[in-house]
């Protein structure tokens, strides 16, 4: 076999661990062997690449590597699992961006290209790009260094005039090579990526993750053409289509269309919108909680944010370790938007060593709350508003939600009266069968396990 026909081959074998990977992903008992295979296709596929005819600069590649390789290992260790949802936003942006920074060097070389090819290029630039720029803006609110978000009139009239000039001067690029016209194109691109992701509320952050994540992969996927780059392609591929399957799960599970997501103003009009919610909130005392805790026959946990800022997952799962021994059944259920990414609460539970067998999605655990002695909600917002189900003027209305207000009795472990992320009041907090335990969610839960403890 030639050199050329082994880096093939090298790629094929890349893109196979690539895709078994991806799919033991798909369930939390194989998925870190999942995460090793895919890594490991990747880095088949990165020395393969230093092998192709032609290659040159390899002090600059060896240089870069280990640059990103060191950036990322010190990252990913030091990261809080508080901070995990920015930093994909931000890992994925950088993916994007090196799709576009691809497009760009083929672009401005120029020479003679297949139209095919340079239409490849142009649109792998053009989403690359805004998939890098609106990753940022996503990780700068997620980080909170943006408070808000950004609305001026006629914004959606803007956003258009500028994609629509950036799409232009990309069918230009198509047949005429111009430098400065190319700059001012990845400058609208750029601009457009800031724009479109600056109105959009942070409560709709998950699903503007996993868009962002569906459109680097289509970029990379495109760039991947441009370069004749098999691994490329199909990595590209299979993270453009998982990437938009989770975007529709999640949108979906809000029960809003994607373009009610990026163009409402949800985040920061919702609160306008929900009124005012009668009846007032009753607090309880941890001793008291945890009596109640310790005397049901069943409980069922339901994690939301506030856990994570807390980071209360292993006070939370010793809480229940403590209630199982003492008889209590106790279930875990999670909503598919809970938290500021997809699978942000299943990976803070695992963390933790919850059993997977004890985590329950909200089609599986629904029909068990009205048969719950107590349901713990621990900083978990519009997942749980009753609103959704029951109030056809909410912003909220029709989005499935799990059904904690069925429950016997239900304790709300809240730091403040404050509302949540998305700016709605929650009926459930004012509900007759609700108490409401404040304080932050680690402490609370310490207190909890002590109240246990003692009886």
């Amino acid at each position: 076999m030639s050199g050329t026909g082994l880096i093939e081959a090298s790629y094929f074998l890349a893109a196979v661990l690539f895709i078994l990977g991806l799919k033991r992903m798909s369930s939390p008992v194989t998925a870190r062997g999942g995460i090793v295979w895919a890594g490991a296709g990747m880095v088949l596929a990165t020395l393969a690449t230093f092998f192709w005819p032609g290659m040159s600069n390899y002090g600059l590649m060896v240089v870069a590597i280990a640059l990103g390789g060191a950036v990322a290992w010190w990252t990913g260790k030091r990261v809080a699992m508080t901070d995990m949802p920015q930093m994909i936003a931000l890992y994925n942006g950088m993916g994007g961006g090196a799709a576009a920074a691809i497009a760009a060097v083929e672009l401005f070389r120029g020479g003679e290209h297949p139209l095919s090819v340079v239409t490849l290029a142009v649109a792998g630039a053009l989403i690359g790009t805004v998939a890098f720029s609106g990753s940022l803006v996503a990780f700068a609110k997620l980080q909170g260094l943006m408070k808000r978000s950004v609305r001026f009139p006629m914004q959606q009239v803007v956003n258009l005039a500028v994609l629509a000039l950036a799409v232009v001067l990309g069918g230009m690029a198509l047949f005429v090579h111009s430098p400065p016209m190319l700059i001012v194109f990845f400058l609208l691109a750029l601009a457009f990526g800031v724009l479109m992701t600056l109105p959009i509320g942070g409560a709709d952050m998950p699903v503007v993750i996993s868009l962002y994540n569906a459109l680097t992969g289509l970029a990379v996927g495109f760039e991947g053409f441009v370069l004749n780059n098999a691994a490329m392609i199909i990595a590209g591929t299979v993270v453009g289509a998982s990437g938009t399957l989770l975007t529709q799960l999640m949108a979906k599970a809000m029960n809003r269309p994607l373009t009610n997501v990026l163009f409402s103003g949800f985040g920061e009009t919702a609160a306008e919108a929900a009124g005012e919610v009668k009846g007032s909130l009753k607090p309880i005392d941890a001793t008291d909680a945890g009596i109640m805790l310790a005397y049901a026959n069943k409980v069922i946990i339901v994690p939301g944010y506030g856990m994570a800022v807390a980071q209360a997952q292993h006070k939370i799962w010793e809480l229940a370790q403590l209630l199982e021994e003492r008889g209590v059944e106790v279930k875990f259920a999670i909503h598919p938007v809970a938290g500021r990414m997809p699978g942000h609460m299943n990976v803070l539970l695992a963390e933790a060593g919850v059993p997977y067998d004890k985590i329950f999605d909200l089609e599986e655990i629904n029909a068990e709350f009205p048969t719950a002695d107590v349901a713990l909600v621990i900083g978990a917002n519009d997942v749980v508003n009753p609103d959704a189900r029951n109030n056809p003027d909410s912003p909220i209305y029709g989005m499935p939600i799990l059904d904690v207000d069925k429950a016997k009795n239900v304790i709300v472990i809240k730091r403040g009266q404050g509302r949540g992320f998305s700016g709605i009041e929650n009926a459930l907090f004012y509900a007759d069968n609700t108490r409401m335990l404040y304080g932050d969610a680690q402490e609370v839960a310490t207190k909890l396990i002590q109240a246990v403890k003692e009886l």
